[in-house]
């Protein structure tokens, strides 16, 4: 069976569950978008938050993906950098519990923390503290790293650091991988316009993005952005919330359906999506197939706070 590796920033979740928008208005916060944060605001924003309810969660974007494809039987691992601290230890336990092979290396600088607030609407506003997980650098991806796996899965959060994501992408490709893109936050879409439309046309072969992230990237409508990935990529993948997905491969178009949920929290959401769809890959599914494994976790991931599933629903799904 093929192997996933993903590279991500390896951050600790704090879920922050709000009944009011309030907060990240105060706070100047970007509904449903993500903003990076120096270690002053972060500190500032923890003294702010430190009487509401929290919940915490190993997490990252990659992380997730690779979680869930660990939890469906692929054999995975994840490159990132944690702090040589408590919550570091903690992280990597939480992988290691979940199946995934930890490739990380440590840090004197504390490990990154990425608050999660979830409004009303049951969306995420993301204020991230990279801490350590911004010292991942180029020289620490090599091919030996890399090496006994098919697929490289890396999260668009990742661009802030351009020069780590080049190495990765050239020396995956170099090795025969396969490269995927989960494209991040709209707001970070647009500042990073040329930097994703290059590596899309050079080195990326699955591209994920939702309604507002493809927006973003190309300022066209689901449907029109879809057509434009898949210009550049194998596979092209649309996610439309709600209205379920669109994927273009080889030039066919397949259009995918959702599954109820009572959502709580979207957290994770697209991160499984990929679990999903990149495992149905590997197995060989239909894009159908692979696109309605993606909507399921995707609808069993918002039914809970953050991105991880219980054992129990997980056997179901499995």
């Amino acid at each position: 069976m093929k192997k996933v590796i993903g590279i991500g920033n390896a951050l600790m979740d704090v879920l922050v569950p709000l009944n009011s928008y309030q907060m990240i208005d105060n706070l100047e916060l970007p509904h449903g978008g993500m903003i990076m944060i120096d270690d002053k605001r972060f500190s500032s924003i923890s003294k702010q938050i430190k009487d509401v309810e929290k919940k915490y969660a190993a997490g990252g974007s990659s992380s997730n993906t690779i979680y869930g494809l660990a939890k469906l039987g692929i054999p995975v691992s994840f490159i990132g950098k944690v702090g040589n601290d408590e919550v570091g230890r903690i992280y990597e336990n939480d992988l290691v519990n979940s199946g995934v092979n930890p490739r990380l290396t440590k840090s004197a600088t504390p490990t990154g923390c990425c608050t999660a607030f979830v409004t009303p609407d049951s969306e995420r506003t993301f204020a991230t503290f990279l801490g350590a997980a911004s010292e991942l650098t180029p020289d620490e991806i090599t091919e030996e790293l890399l090496a006994g796996h098919d697929i490289l899965h890396i999260e668009g959060y990742l661009l802030f650091n351009y020069d780590l994501v080049k190495k990765a992408v050239v020396t995956a490709k170099k090795m025969g991988m396969t490269v995927s893109l989960d494209l991040a936050a709209h707001n970070f879409v647009e500042e990073n316009r040329p930097i994703i439309v290059d590596l899309l046309k050079n080195y990326v072969d699955i591209c994920f993005a939702n309604e507002e992230e493809s927006k973003a990237l190309t300022g066209l409508s689901p449907r029109e952005a879809l057509d434009a990935i898949a210009d550049c990529c194998t596979y092209a993948v649309v996610k439309l919330g709600s209205k379920g997905s669109l994927v273009k491969h080889n030039g066919v178009v397949t259009e995918a359906g959702v599954f109820k949920a009572n959502c709580v929290d979207t957290t994770g959401a697209g991160d499984l999506f990929a679990s999903g769809f990149i495992s149905g890959i590997i197995n060989g599914y239909p894009i159908a197939k692979c696109a309605e494994l993606g909507a399921k976790l995707g609808a069993k991931v918002i039914e809970v706070y953050g991105a991880r599933i219980n054992e129990e629903i997980w056997n179901s799904l499995r």
